[in-house]
């Protein structure tokens, strides 16, 4: 539970810094409603402004006078007026019957005027609900249904709002909880400056097609026929980078959807179209079950020349083998990859989770095991390179409540910044990185990131890194991290081991019975076999009662 905040209209004085961030930044994109709402807002009487700012964070788009209740802005049938007037309120509104039913209560259903047939329906309110519909399709205000002694008013403003928020985050995803958290000190943001031009959005339709893209995803999870969003999605045409890359991802969602409900001509077009990383893959695969086999090789050949990625190389490696086979064709050369070492236990069965189990059995004294996963390694690099991840390049911060760059996963992000990488990981020559990851340690507790997870981080932890990780090691590490900061930060091993005496350390990735190594997790440890980082594989049985 959170604690209290000191400032009784801090949600106020948060919507008023949103409203202002968006006018001195956003002024050519907005359309004359929400200048209108800009203008007309400041001057309304406090009570009425807190009350409108109360409802648009909150869910739903219908209040009962009743349920807004708070002590300071005082009775909510005198603040709505105001807002009734500007027409962002409309007061007692008519009601559907399933409206009446999320805003009542059962006792207060049956003093409605249904209450006779309802007494004769009992069960769950979904069912009485379904009971009545067809009897009662009118919709009413809430005096017209029974003598409830309350008044009910719809939100109309909330939309405007949501685009308002939109263009003050960049997304829809954060909301007004940011400000609150960041208030309190649950959550901490790196300060990064903000100049008039760091805003988000180029252009209104830039800020439509998001809304757009945004509708479909909703519309693709609530079940609409994946032929009409197919169309839709097409045409949400931008020339703006990162909107591309999300119209990609949901056209990349729609094509899987496809493929698994049959409709692989269909899917086979969407992954074409859809240019994000794995659709290639997935053409291949789908190529195959057409039994187009002739044009999955090609393609899977093309892939294997010029791979998108690791994981793309990785699965050509497994399909065209197959495809090979079943063309007549010899059996592709590949390099050999490095035996992964292994090593086995038998343990007991314990209560918790294997990988604690292996830590335990092998801690030491002066070889003692951390259960690290993918939080030190990560967290190393993190605050090696926290300038060069939070520095204030266009488009990469726009907002107070940035945890990761806006850009982090853009092709070009690398690019932009290398300079600023090749001055950090320069570090690693000298011997400064320890200084450096130790300063930004103290510096930057707490400060979101997208590598630290700070509650898994601990001076002790960290030093013993610095001690025993080779730098040559960290930098390898690093590297790959960059090579790919979407996939890469995931597949780490489970388990470091350290021998601070001799300044090594050991990586161990954990297998309980039947699990498996994954596809992310092979590609880190041979990445570290060819590099030369100390790493091993260790099965797990459980023993016999």
């Amino acid at each position: 539970m959170l604690p209290d905040h000191p400032k009784p209209f801090y949600y106020l004085e948060n919507f008023q810094l949103l409203l202002d961030h968006v006018a001195s930044r956003y002024a050519d994109l907005l359309q004359e409603a929400e200048r209108d709402f800009l203008h007309r807002f400041p001057p309304l009487p406090q009570a009425a402004q807190a009350l409108l700012v109360r409802m648009v964070m909150r869910k739903g788009e219908l209040f009962r006078a009743s349920k807004l209740d708070y002590s300071e802005i005082g009775p909510s049938t005198t603040a709505w007026e105001p807002l009734a007037e500007a027409g962002w309120i409309e007061l007692d509104p008519p009601l559907e019957l399933a409206e009446l039913f999320s805003l009542l209560t059962r006792p207060e259903l049956a003093q409605c005027c249904f209450r006779d047939q309802l007494a004769r329906s009992p069960g769950r309110k979904a069912d009485q609900l379904a009971a009545l519909s067809e009897h009662y399709p009118q919709a009413r205000p809430l005096a017209e249904w029974g003598p409830l002694p309350d008044r009910v008013c719809r939100l109309t403003i909330q939309p405007l709002c949501d685009r308002l928020r939109l263009m003050f985050f960049g997304n829809l995803r954060q909301d007004w909880s940011e400000f609150v958290l960041a208030d309190l000190g649950v959550f901490q943001y790196e300060k990064v400056p903000l100049s008039p031009e760091s805003r988000g959005f180029r252009s209104r339709a830039d800020v439509d097609c998001y809304l757009a893209i945004d509708d479909c995803r909703r519309q693709l999870d609530e079940g609409v026929p994946l032929t009409t969003l197919a169309e839709t999605a097409r045409a949400l045409v931008s020339d703006n980078p990162w909107l591309q890359r999300r119209r990609a991802r949901l056209l990349f969602r729609l094509a899987q959807q496809q493929e698994q409900s049959g409709q692989l001509e269909e899917a086979l077009e969407l992954y074409r179209d859809a240019a994000y990383p794995g659709a290639r893959a997935r053409c291949v695969r789908v190529l195959e079950r057409l039994e187009r086999t002739e044009a999955a090789h090609a393609l899977a050949q093309l892939a294997r020349e010029q791979p998108e990625s690791e994981a793309e190389r990785q699965q050509m490696r497994r399909t065209l083998p197959r495809l090979c086979r079943r063309l007549g064709l010899p059996r592709p050369e590949e390099p050999t990859l490095p035996a992964i070492p292994e090593s086995h236990l038998t343990l007991p069965r314990p209560a918790g989770a294997v990988e604690l189990a292996v830590r335990d059995h092998l801690h030491r004294p002066d070889a003692p095991v951390h259960y690290v996963e993918n939080t030190l390694l990560t967290a190393l690099f993190g605050l090696l390179c926290w300038p060069a991840l939070f520095a204030p390049l266009p488009g990469a911060f726009f907002h107070p409540f940035h945890a990761a760059p806006a850009d982090l996963l853009s092709p070009d992000f690398l690019e932009r910044r290398r300079e600023l990488f090749e001055d950090c990981l320069a570090q690693l020559n000298d011997g400064r990185h320890r200084t450096t990851i130790r300063e930004h340690f103290q510096a930057k507790q707490g400060i979101q990131s997208p590598f630290v997870i700070w509650p898994a981080l601990d001076a002790e932890k960290l030093e013993l890194a610095l001690r025993c990780i080779a730098p040559a090691h960290l930098e390898r590490v690093f590297r790959r991290i960059l090579d790919d900061l979407g996939a890469n930060r995931a597949g780490l091993p489970d388990l470091i081991r350290f021998w601070p005496d001799e300044s090594r350390y050991e990586l161990i990735e954990v297998k309980g019975p039947g699990d498996r190594l994954q596809d992310n997790q092979i590609r880190w440890l041979h990445y570290c076999l060819e590099h030369g980082l100390p790493v091993q594989v260790c099965y797990v049985e459980w023993a016999t009662p």
